[in-house]
């Protein structure tokens, strides 16, 4: 199965586009960076004094993650996933029997610490998320309201933090790989990205 990466900042569009292709791309599996947060002691506590510690690679079981990624890759029968539930701060761990056939869809895997593990990006379908910071606030104030039991006040603090953390260790993946930029509300944009995905599968 071959891996498509969607990454973005906070509000760009990453979940919508993952769940937009897998519905494309028959069998697909969506594996989400946001269900691998760490629920450890040392992060609960960072979490009282860092606003932006679920911005920060420190917060992600970014081992795991790999784990479900190779599980996938090698068409294992039982694959580890996680979930994270962020109204508790709990993270949980469910096995999964996968089964996979001869026109197997992507493994796709999105969240803005998708493009900073350790893979091999030149052999997947690298793609970035771009929108107006304001659009993203405004999706991620309506996401964290509903989803994530978070007040308007704790939001404007994370949001700004979060969205100068992303952009700084962006830089690398883009000049060190090909990657495919796409505005979600661009129509357009969006089936000559799946045109040229069905073109590479």
């Amino acid at each position: 199965m071959k891996i498509i990466i969607i990454t973005g900042p906070s509000g760009s569009g990453k979940t919508f586009l993952s769940n937009k292709l897998a519905k494309i791309f028959d069998n697909s599996i969506v594996v989400k960076t946001d269900s691998y947060y760490r629920d450890n002691f040392i992060i609960k506590i960072l979490s009282l004094f860092a606003h932006d510690i679920y911005d920060r690679f420190i917060s992600i079981k970014n081992k795991e993650i790999i784990k479900t990624i190779s599980s996938l890759y090698k068409k294992e029968k039982y694959t580890s996933f996680y979930n994270y539930d962020f109204s508790r701060k709990i993270s949980s761990k469910s096995t999964r029997q996968i089964k996979y056939r001869n026109n197997n869809g992507f493994i796709i895997l999105e969240g803005i610490f998708a493009h900073r593990l350790d893979l091999n990006y030149n052999e997947s379908i690298n793609i970035l998320c771009k929108e107006n910071k304001e659009i993203c606030y405004q999706r991620r104030l309506k996401r964290d309201q509903k989803e994530r039991n978070r007040n308007k006040k704790e939001i404007n603090k994370r949001f700004n933090k979060s969205w100068n953390l992303y952009f700084r260790n962006l830089n690398r993946y883009i000049n060190s790989n090909e990657v495919i930029s796409i505005n979600i509300s661009d129509e357009n944009c969006c089936e000559k990205l799946i045109n040229k995905i069905k073109e590479s599968h």
